[in-house]
């Protein structure tokens, strides 16, 4: 007999359970593990591992008074720090699909919608190459497993316990959609600006020469070079994503606020 009392049990449980909640919240929510390739069953075991191992070094976490509204409000906060450090790095991701837009939009094939298998919504072809390539890359970095030391690293930073209403930076994580869509501006900005030339250039022909069918020739001539731009910048988009990835990464690990 171990002599454990109803107490000792419900504090044993409660040091793993709250842990669990965040780390849960935040497979739930990061890139590539919260995606329909990784079932949920795989995440909830990978939940559960990643608890047991580092709860035993982990601070001295609060006494649970059973399941009053204070444990509750502990398990929101968990589960909202973990939502935040997943979902800060999605913006990154994001990046891509709209910058696959843009030039989709602009070369014609913004009509070119397939499912997305990863989140499992319509995007369009480009879009979803960029994605693609991205998620490749950051596997290839071992970006996921810098996102585990990030979401161990937030036990220090931010106990179980301490309130996360005020150590979370909100707003940071709201203003890093402007970061989003300028990036994706520039890496999406010679692609377009090159295609709008040549929008001009169909237009300006057609008004100097209106018997001349700029729809039949303007189209397939507007993809074809709009491929072939995408071709040629494929050879900086390893400089670009390596700039995002060490942005979106630092942002992550700052969204917290030491007590």
């Amino acid at each position: 007999m171990l002599g454990l009392g109803f107490l000792q049990i419900e504090q044993m449980v409660g040091d793993y359970l709250l842990p669990f909640f965040r780390i849960a919240a935040f497979m739930m929510s990061m890139p590539l593990i919260s995606t329909q390739y990784v079932p949920k069953n795989i995440r909830l075991i990978l939940a559960i591992s990643f608890s047991l191992v580092i709860v035993p070094v982990l601070p001295a976490i609060p006494v649970l008074d059973g399941l009053s509204l204070s444990t509750y409000f502990l398990v929101i906060e968990q589960m909202l720090i973990g939502v935040a450090l997943g979902f800060s790095l999605h913006v990154m991701f994001q990046i891509f699909a709209i910058g696959g837009q843009m030039i989709a939009n602009q070369m014609g094939l913004g009509f070119a919608s397939v499912n997305d298998p990863a989140n499992g919504v319509q995007i369009v072809v480009v879009g979803q190459y960029y994605m693609m390539m991205a998620l490749m890359l950051f596997v290839t970095m071992n970006g996921h497993l810098i996102m585990f030391q990030t979401l161990a690293d937030s036990f220090t930073i931010l106990p179980v316990g301490i309130s996360a209403l005020d150590h979370i930076k909100f707003l940071d994580i709201v203003y890093s959609a402007t970061w989003m869509f300028q990036s994706a501006v520039v890496m999406a900005l010679p692609a377009v600006t090159s295609l709008l030339i040549v929008n001009i250039s169909f237009g300006v022909m057609s008004k100097a020469s209106p018997q001349l069918n700029i729809i039949a020739i303007g189209f397939p001539f507007t993809m074809t070079l709009g491929i072939f731009i995408t071709w040629m910048t494929f050879s900086g988009f390893l400089s670009q994503f390596e700039r995002y990835h060490e942005y979106a990464l630092a942002f992550a690990g700052q969204i917290l606020i030491s007590p």
